[in-house]
């Protein structure tokens, strides 16, 4: 009986020991939220891939994101090793095209920083960006994610050297914060640079634009998740802070319109980029989802005659992309992937012979540096995602962004939870992915005999036709 009483004082013990240190680290947002229990998860995780041999499904079913992505993601964002063993367990859609003979390390040079925004001329900029990475931080508005995962991302960006885009929710101080490059987003609703009546406010653009971390501004049309239809800010995620910043009611759901009310047309999206961009002195861009090919022809048609309207940049998110809540007929069935999406922009582009005027952005799950190398064979100057990054600040695919419950405080709106989501931490492990993708990007564009990812071409890459024994050059 006493050896009894004696092992269960023990194990209390030993229980309250791991309850504190659990609770004061700061590396995992899941213990620290979860103590004790959380153990188990990490168990799971870690002999996971030993027990996998025994059950049904296989690490490259799950959805959104499977478990090989995911993996790779956390991997990194640890600065743990990512090499793999006994071969690959992904069956890819695609391939490159490996050189005879690769670059050598001397022969290796860096990425060559590229200019949005034109200095002279018509639709020139008083400040063009010089962007210096390839890979970003696509928009996520603070009320979608806590505060700590904004400024966590902040920070992480400015170690990384890489933008990050405020999403349609309007600029926080959260996003000033880390020191990073900053993408203003309009939205429809025109949080942050609204008025009373919420319409366009000069006044709103010239002060967001006085930020010297505000280097561009970018019109969103529509994003991945549900183009066609406003953004969905539950009212359990709108405090007063965020109310303040948006200009809306606190408490309530933030529903922003289907499109913006002053932009119907072609000539109405090009009058509205143009006076962006002269109010701000700033590159503008224009982020949408690809749907009617007719329209991508008109409206770079109208670019290459109306040189004050064309934007700086186009950002195309594939269909499959977004973060935020959205219906799901409109996050599964509507608007193009980005596989389908991205070469018929740059073609189009290319057609009109606006290469060197107009930059692409391509977005939509984006978030390995296989789909990273892909995006830049098939034209993309420019690579942003949102949920990479969130995996790289501890998101588990946990599925309750929109219910303000997220169990790591990416999208949490209980100070608990969020609590646990260190920013001092999680912007180690941003700067670790951000670093990871691009190394590995390079080290694929080395493989196929170029000294940097500025040279790939649809020429270096081929995808793979399942079910038909074959292999189709994509650059056609």
């Amino acid at each position: 009986m006493i050896t009894l009483v004696v092992l269960l004082l023990l194990a209390a013990i030993f229980v309250a020991a791991v309850y504190l240190h659990d609770t004061r680290q700061t590396q995992h947002t899941i213990l620290r939220n979860f103590p004790v229990l959380g153990h188990f998860r990490y168990f799971s995780e870690s002999f996971g891939e030993y027990m996998r041999q025994y059950q049904y499904l296989p690490d490259w079913v799950e959805r959104p994101f499977n478990r090989l992505e995911r993996s790779w993601i956390y991997r990194s964002a640890k600065g743990v090793s990512n090499l793999v063993s006994f071969g690959s367990e992904a069956a890819p859609q695609f391939a490159f095209r490996n050189a005879p003979f690769p670059v050598l390390d001397e022969e290796r040079t860096a990425w060559p920083a590229r200019q949005i925004g034109i200095a002279e001329g018509p639709g020139a900029s008083r400040e063009p960006y010089l962007a210096p990475s390839f890979f970003n931080i696509s928009g996520m508005s603070y009320g979608a994610l806590s505060h700590a995962a904004v400024s966590a991302l902040s920070r992480g960006a400015k170690q990384a050297g890489i933008w990050m885009a405020t999403g349609e929710g309007g600029l926080a101080k959260y996003h000033l914060e880390g020191g990073c490059d900053v993408v203003m987003q309009i939205g429809t609703a025109k949080y942050g640079v609204r008025d009373a009546h919420g319409n366009l406010s000069e006044a709103r653009l010239r002060e967001i634009a006085a930020h010297p971390q505000v280097r561009m501004f970018e019109v969103k049309l529509a994003q991945g998740a549900k183009p066609g239809k406003g953004g969905i800010l539950p009212g359990a995620k709108v405090n007063a802070e965020i109310a303040a910043i948006r200009g809306i009611p606190e408490g309530q759901d933030s529903l922003s319109p289907n499109r913006h009310t002053d932009i119907g047309n072609i000539a109405e999206l090009g009058a509205f980029v143009d006076r962006v961009r002269r109010v701000t002195g700033k590159p503008v861009g224009v982020k949408l989802v690809a749907g009617q090919e007719a329209f991508l022809e008109d409206w770079f048609a109208d670019c290459a005659a109306n040189p004050a309207h064309c934007p700086d940049y186009v950002q195309i998110d594939g269909g499959e992309g977004g973060t935020g809540a959205a219906p799901a007929p409109l996050a599964d069935y509507v608007g193009l992937p980005i596989t389908q999406a991205l070469p018929l922009i740059a073609a189009a582009r290319e057609r009109h012979g606006l290469r060197e005027r107009i930059r692409i952005v391509a977005s939509g799950k984006l978030v390995t540096p296989d789909k990273v190398a892909w995006a830049l064979c098939m034209g993309a100057d420019f690579v942003s995602s949102a949920r990479g990054f969130m995996f790289s600040l501890g998101c588990i695919q946990a599925m309750k962004c929109g219910s303000g419950q997220c169990p790591t405080g990416v999208t949490a709106v209980d100070p608990r939870l969020i609590r646990g989501l260190d920013p001092a931490d999680k912007a180690v492990r941003v700067m670790r992915y951000a670093n990871r993708v691009r190394e590995e990007v390079e080290i694929i564009a080395h493989s196929c005999g170029l000294p940097n990812a500025a040279g790939f071409a649809p020429r270096h890459v081929t995808e793979i036709e399942r079910g038909v024994g074959g292999f189709r050059n994509m650059g056609g």
